[in-house]
C-alpha cells in the first residue's frame, strides 16, 4: 500500500500534510513503509487523530 493512499483512506489530506510539514511526512512515511499498515494504525493512532482534525480530507 502506498502512503499517500493509506492517509485518504484515513481521510486526511496528504497534499496539504506534505506542504504543511514535510519532515514529519517523509519521517511517517518512512516508518509506514517499514511496517505493516496495521502496525502502522496501531502504533500512530493519537497522531493520526490529530493529523486528520487538522488536515481533514474534503469530500463534495
Amino acid at each position: 500500500m502506498i502512503f499517500e493512499t493509506y492517509l485518504e483512506q484515513k481521510n486526511i489530506n496528504a497534499e496539504t500534510f506534505l506542504w504543511d510539514n514535510p519532515e514529519k511526512f517523509k519521517e511517517l512515511k518512512t516508518i509506514f513503509n517499514q511496517i505493516h499498515p496495521e502496525s502502522f494504525t496501531m502504533q500512530k493512532k493519537f497522531l493520526l487523530n490529530k493529523l486528520r482534525r487538522k488536515y481533514q480530507l474534503k469530500t463534495f
